[in-house]
């Protein structure tokens, strides 16, 4: 058994059987002190979720350290699961992923086709290295993945596989362990092993309500309407009327929504409200633009010059006409600011909004 292997991909059916050789079960980790290492790892992995969006890794030179980085594996996705929250999901099966990405673009033959049984993807490794992956499986993985490099156009494909250097190789499957994670979270954790996990638990819920007050230019108090400039305003009005929006409208709507930290949760019930809505379409349209589709962070609100230009600059007042004013997300966070200094209160540190001046994905690699 590589032993080597099993600690750097702990999804592996090999990373359970080093487990197992070594008695290293779920009563094990949970309650015995000799796995008090794994419980702290296990911790580790999901504030690196959450601080970094990608799970640290550095090469572990005997059985015991990786038997270790093994057992911290289920540790994490046991955590995760108990706090139950699908930010928190999806940001962790995407720091996993990426930490595998990056592991897997050095790996050898043997390796790159362990890993790609595991995730459900048919391919080949020749001698020289060639890597060759069955079409339906490119299609399903690099969907998500806008850059041109992934259009079909632009790969080589023979007799139904699609011909890949390692590096794309191992950025599809980033995606497919990343689908795989989210598909199987959240666990079903025995109660009597709760009460052990309380604390880790505690702390990494107090750690993901700082990262969303992080993320989110409102502080992670979520959307205000009091707070909201005209123009959006005016697209949820319409909205709410079961008026026909532009493609312009609902991409400002879904990306200012996003931009305030609402999840797909949220954000659907906003245009649940319309009374033509139809959850497939809203729901596809908004998983596409928050980058829930793609694996990224999604699309940037476009600025203010860009809903002039796209004619959804609706009704504007006082504040939107001051000459420094150039995005919807500034003029929330004024308002925001105002209320706290009429009210006494301090007003938090607040994000930048991110890309102002363009509307295209943080990442599409």
């Amino acid at each position: 058994m590589d032993t080597g292997r099993a600690a750097k991909f702990p999804f592996l059916k090999e990373s359970a059987e080093f487990a197992e050789q070594n008695n290293a079960d779920l009563e094990a980790l949970i309650t015995s002190p000799s796995f008090e290492p794994a419980r702290e790892r296990g911790v580790a992995r999901v504030m690196d979720a959450l601080e970094s969006s990608e799970v640290t890794y550095k090469p572990l030179m005997n059985d015991y350290d990786r038997l270790i980085e093994v057992m911290s594996y289920p540790y994490a996705r046991m955590i995760v699961s108990m706090v139950g929250d699908r930010f928190l999901t999806k940001r962790y099966a995407l720091a996993e992923a990426v930490r595998m990405n990056k592991i897997l673009t050095g790996e050898d033959r043997e390796t790159l086709l362990v890993v790609s049984e595991e995730l459900g993807v048919t391919s080949t490794v020749d001698a020289d290295g060639i890597i060759r992956m069955g079409f339906p499986d490119y299609l399903r993985l690099a969907n998500r993945l806008k850059s041109v490099d992934w259009k079909l156009i632009n790969c080589d494909i023979h007799s139904g596989l699609v011909y890949l250097p390692q590096e794309k190789f191992s950025r599809l499957m980033q995606n497919a362990l990343q689908d795989k994670i989210e598909s199987e979270l959240p666990l079903m954790t025995p109660d009597e092993y709760r009460r052990y996990l309380r604390g880790a638990v505690d702390k990494v819920s107090m750690a993901l309500e700082e990262a969303k007050a992080r993320y989110s230019p409102t502080g992670g108090e979520g959307m205000k309407n009091e707070f909201l400039p005209p123009c959006l305003v005016h697209i949820l009005d319409m909205s709410r009327r079961g008026m026909n929006l532009p493609h312009s409208a609902r991409f400002a709507l879904v990306t200012f929504l996003h931009a305030l930290g609402l999840d797909y949760d949220g954000i659907i019930r906003v245009f649940s409200e319309s009374p033509d809505f139809n959850e497939e379409i809203a729901g596809y349209q908004i998983k596409h633009i928050t980058g829930e589709l793609s694996g990224t962070e999604g699309y940037s609100p476009p600025e203010c010059k860009t809903m002039k230009t796209n004619g959804l600059c609706y009704n504007p007042d006082s504040l939107c006409q001051q000459e420094w004013m150039n995005h919807p997300l500034s003029y929330y966070r004024v308002k925001m600011r105002d209320a706290e200094k009429r009210s006494g209160q301090a007003a938090p540190q607040q994000a930048q909004p991110q890309g102002q001046s363009g509307n295209r994905p943080k990442n599409d690699q």
